[in-house]
């Protein structure tokens, strides 16, 4: 995540081969209410390594035995999909979708719910033992999303629209999943506004369409054809209003493969570290800026979150191609080949005019670069913050450019805003903010411990350090862990305890 470190002769592959979507299975289920609907949405856990703390609606991957439940109406892969379908939504919703299940009481649905969770019994044999047959018309085609290349983890989904069945009940039952509810999609669509719902771009289509819900043949046609979404991969990827994403591949550092540039606002824009100096990368964030303008937005700046090459390697291209400035801290514009037009100090406040304006407070938080800025949405409390956290990968404290002691400072700068949403440089939104930098403070304090009882009274060297308190850690990235380890070694010299002479560290008496 620093821009020396690709040179540290690692060895190091910065080719990206993307992962094979997997088999998945979306339902989407709604009820009539007057002239509209309401659809039946969830709060995936915050544990969960995929799309943790997002709203979703029930699905998931297929299991092998799956396709191994007939499906009246359907063969093959759409049977399969289909029985996953309805699987997923017994076992989330328990709402059993099933030619007979009418009969059943809810104390019988309960028993089998959880007998189904527990795997004490199949999902094939349950339907056997209570004479139940799948039909596919219950679930109707609802369109197809694959998740983008840059994704680690990557899926292959069909949704189905599913009416719920009179009588049945929807309940969310502690686990995977935090929250259960029936929501208006207007309703679902203004908290998505605000940032208290993170949604992927599927959901976001599904609550648009069934918001103007007219009749299902409608609703699947409209759900079957999503805009900007060539090859069933979304294009724009909003996960909330007015906060886009576009993944670029550059050379950071792994497990990490790409850089995230943001696109902010909702009429003038502010195009965030374009960091792939590559033309057919930013050509991505060009695409989507072309789209925006055509729809009467407005690009106003680029800013740059600090100066590492991951970070600002198309920023001179994009700039001039769109013919605006550049702004960035003081400390960042000393280190570029190019100019800055603006300097941002902290405090400074990114007004943007738009349908729904946005004001994003500039915070000067140096630690991992002197000049590195994150900037925080008054309305939401979303954050913007580059490479103060990774949702894939790790932050490296590389001195002299980085500091350990002011790193841990703005961590907990950010935490006691508070801030809700991160959205980092390197990997996928972390939706609860304070959680994460806690984590990152405690994570720091744990090494730090570890080092300071590595470092004995008579003597020790840096590398000594690094293979006792990093053991844990693959030696490959020993020499990557050398330099958060100095970080840490010099924030103990500063508080007097731990001395340096010579190349060897020794620990002060107290």
């Amino acid at each position: 995540m620093s821009e020396r470190l690709p040179s540290l002769g690692l060895g190091l592959d910065f080719t990206h081969v993307p992962s094979e979507p997997r088999g998945s299975a979306v339902a989407l289920l709604y009820r009539r209410v007057g002239a509209g609907v309401e659809v039946y949405w969830v709060k995936r856990g915050k544990a969960l390594s995929f799309a943790g703390g997002f709203y979703a609606f029930p699905g998931g991957k297929l299991d092998g035995a799956d396709a191994e439940v007939p499906v009246r109406g359907a063969t093959g892969e759409e049977a399969a999909l289909r029985s996953a379908a309805a699987r997923e939504l017994f076992e989330e919703a328990g709402v059993l979708v099933a030619e007979g299940a009418e009969a059943l009481s809810q104390t019988r649905l309960d028993v089998l719910r959880k007998s189904l969770l527990a795997g004490q019994l199949g999902w094939g044999a349950l339907l056997h033992e209570e004479g139940l047959s799948l039909r596919a018309e219950d679930f109707r085609s609802a369109g197809r999303w694959i998740t983008p290349p840059a994704v680690p983890v990557r899926f292959d989904t069909h949704f189905y629209l599913v009416e719920m069945p009179p009588k049945a009940r929807a309940e969310l039952w502690p686990g995977e999943l935090s929250e259960g509810a029936w929501v208006a999609p207007h309703a679902a669509l203004e908290r998505w506004t605000d940032g208290s719902a993170l949604l992927h771009p599927p959901a976001v289509h599904a609550l648009q369409v069934l918001g103007s819900f007219q009749d299902e043949a409608d609703a699947r046609a409209r759900l079957s054809t999503p805009p900007y979404c060539p090859g069933y991969i979304s294009q724009r990827i909003e996960f909330q209003r007015g906060v886009r994403t576009v993944a670029l591949e550059t050379a950071t550092l792994p497990p990490a493969t790409h850089t995230n540039a943001y696109v902010l606002g909702n009429g003038e824009l502010l195009l965030v570290d374009p960091g792939s100096g590559d033309v057919k990368q930013y050509a991505k964030l060009l695409s989507l800026v072309a789209g925006l303008k055509s729809e009467g937005m407005k690009p106003v700046a680029v800013v740059l979150t600090h100066h590492h090459g991951d970070h600002v390697g198309g920023a001179r291209a994009v700039k001039e191609r769109l013919g605006i400035p550049l702004w960035c801290h003081a400390r960042t514009a000393q280190a570029l080949d190019f100019p800055a037009e603006r300097l941002l100090e902290d405090g400074d406040v990114l007004e943007l005019a738009g349908d729904v304006p946005q004001r994003w407070r500039v915070l000067h938080t140096p630690g991992h670069a002197r000049g590195h800025i994150c900037l925080v949405d008054e309305r939401s409390h979303a954050a913007v913050v580059g490479d103060m956290v990774a949702g894939v990968g790790t932050i490296v404290i590389d001195p002299p450019e980085g500091n350990m002691r002011d790193y841990l400072t703005q961590l907990a700068r950010l935490r006691d805003l508070p801030v809700t949403t991160l959205y980092p440089a390197h990997g996928p939104p972390l939706p609860d903010g304070p959680a994460k930098l806690q984590e990152y403070l405690n994570h720091r304090a744990q090494r730090e411990a570890l080092i300071l009882e590595m470092v004995p009274p008579d003597g020790i060297s840096l590398a000594r350090v690094v293979e006792l308190a990093y053991a844990d850690t693959h030696p490959l990235m020993h020499p990557v862990a050398e330099r958060s380890a100095l970080a840490t070694l010099e924030k103990l010299m500063s508080e007097g305890r731990v001395r340096e002479e010579s190349l060897q560290y020794f620990r002060v008496s107290r």
